[in-house]
């Protein structure tokens, strides 16, 4: 665990002994080549583990039992004589939900003529010919594919859909952008906070505070359905993970930019992978908020059709690739190396030959999506939005974070009522300050370094008169400290009475002459100038010199 944190990759695979099976990975933009190599490694690492549980089961595994599956290539060839061409026919139809009405035909078609009924005793199990059907389905599409090169929806399989993305789409937002891709969109929210905002995580190493959260949401109507929108499970989760893991190694170091980051995706429609869409939009989203991040970041699925007598890897693959295919295999990364790969397989496993003409396949795809997400934006803006909080951080000694904080946290408190910024405080003397507005900033940071620093002589300071007496008046001009402005002080026109000039409560400009013997603080008025702050006393040296 010491080690991962100083790591450029943390690669999870699972595999048999002589082919990968699964790959869970986040990547700090590596080449194909070093992560394939990664892979590689695990996968000849993991075989002693695969010896060990082959032994064990020599020892202690039960006898196998004898299983047959049943022969259903009779009915599959009843069925495709009846529905072969209507299957054909339907994934001929680029629009989903017309292609789907289509399948559906087919199917009900084949059920009625094959399945048992009063007019068709003898006929076969409506949910037996469910799963041939599935089956004659799948053969129809993966032929196809192998024999033509051309995909459902008319594409080669390299070939990516068309894609749109767009910035600051929503009014309010700190970012927001909409990323759509064929029928696959987006909406993706990125909202910046301060400290108070990060979260908890009690992990199995122990609890930590997380400071960029990504958030995937997947409600029904986004495939044309409807049912219960409720929290999110293990495919929200899954799919928010993937999307998180691939944009976190191009993200700000905090000490740069120390907001927390919150981005919520949601999917308002989906035929192919939703998480990649995720990627992408979460990219431009932030790039809009103004998150500096080290380069924008893609993402694109791929997908595989394996038989006896060769194999296609498809890029950018549809819903109906991944249900009748053979691999949903995902990569997303920047310009310059990939962020995140993952892999899931619905065979016996794949083949490192395979593995590599994916991932080059996939950074061919990456490249033209990136290329079409530059067309909405190349670079983060400059500053963080209007709407967006403004925090700056400075740092003070850690034996003065008691003064600042007061007991019971009654000065902190203070500050954040009078000023109306937040203000979070670390261990190490770490201040962040934070508001919508520059000046509440401005009026924390100067009140809490009116407690840590010390007043600077020659300094000119913004005051108010607390107090008006005979021989002069006293200041309040660095935080809680006070200094005098004797009676000669206050201008340079004789003043008789202190009281004719000024007032308790009345804003002054004054500059910090010095202490005298016993430590009170000297403050002068007629040496600035009380409109622009200007110091007068700079004006007057080289006349002295001249002179």
């Amino acid at each position: 665990l010491d080690e991962l944190k100083d790591s450029k990759m943390d690669l999870v695979v699972a595999g048999t002994s002589d082919a990968v099976m699964m790959v869970e990975s986040e990547i700090k933009e590596l080449s194909e080549e070093i992560v394939l190599g990664g892979v590689n490694f695990a996968h000849k690492e993991m075989q002693p583990v695969i010896d060990a549980i082959i032994e064990l089961a020599e020892h202690a595994a039960k006898e196998p039992f004898a299983f047959e599956p049943e022969d259903t290539d009779a009915i599959k060839a009843k069925m495709k004589d009846l529905v072969g061409a209507d299957i054909a026919a339907a994934y001929k139809i680029q629009k989903k939900q017309d292609r789907y009405e289509a399948v559906g035909a087919a199917k009900k078609k084949a059920i009625e003529a094959l399945g048992v009924s009063e007019a068709n005793p003898e006929g076969y199990d409506p949910q037996k010919l469910g799963g041939v059907f599935k089956e004659l389905e799948a053969d129809v599409v993966r032929r196809g594919i192998l024999d033509t090169g051309l995909r459902i929806d008319g594409r080669d399989v390299r070939t990516v859909r068309p894609i749109l993305g767009e910035v600051g789409i929503l009014p309010r937002t700190h970012g927001s952008a909409l990323f759509t891709r064929g029928e696959t969109q987006a909406i993706v929210v990125a909202t910046l906070g301060t400290g108070d905002d990060e979260q908890f995580i009690d992990a199995l190493e122990g609890t930590y505070k997380e400071s960029f959260l990504l958030h995937y949401n997947f409600p029904p109507y986004s495939v044309g359905e409807t049912g219960r929108m409720g929290s999110p499970g293990r495919r929200e989760i899954g799919h928010g993970k993937l999307a998180w893991r691939a944009i976190r190694p191009v993200l700000p170091a905090k000490e740069d930019f120390p907001y927390t980051i919150r981005l919520v995706s949601e999917i308002t429609e989906s035929n192919g992978s939703s998480s990649m869409a995720t990627v992408c939009g979460s990219s431009l989203a932030m790039m809009d908020a103004g998150v500096p991040l080290a380069r924008p970041v893609s993402g694109i699925a791929m997908g595989l059709i394996l038989e006896k007598d060769g194999f296609a890897v498809l890029s950018d693959i549809l819903g109906d690739e991944d249900h009748l295919g053979d691999m949903d295999f995902k990569v997303a990364g920047t310009s310059e190396g990939i962020t995140s790969l993952q892999m899931d397989i619905k065979i016996a496993g794949i083949t490192p030959e395979i593995m590599k003409q994916a991932l080059a396949q996939a950074k061919e795809g990456r490249a033209h999506i990136l290329g079409e997400m530059n067309k909405a934006m190349e670079a983060p803006r400059e500053d963080v939005g209007e709407f967006a909080p403004k925090i700056e951080t400075i740092t003070i000694p850690t034996d003065k974070i008691r003064e600042v904080i007061g007991s019971g946290g009654k000065v902190i408190r203070e500050i954040v009522a009078t000023t109306g910024a937040k203000v979070d405080i670390n261990d190490e003397g770490t201040v962040k300050v934070s508001a919508s507005d520059g000046a509440k900033i401005k009026a924390a940071i100067d009140w809490i370094k009116s407690i840590t620093d010390e007043a600077e002589v020659g300094k000119i300071y913004d005051g108010k008169v607390v107090k008006v007496v005979d021989f002069g008046a006293f200041v309040n001009f660095f935080g809680a400290k006070d200094g005098l402005v004797h009676v000669s002080q206050i201008s340079n026109e004789r003043v008789a009475k202190p009281s004719d000039v000024l007032k308790e409560g009345q804003m002054v400009k004054v500059k910090l002459l010095g202490f005298d013997d016993r430590g009170k603080t000297k403050l002068s008025m007629k040496v600035v100038d009380q409109e622009t702050g200007e110091d007068l006393s700079k004006k007057e040296a080289p006349a002295a010199e001249e002179a």
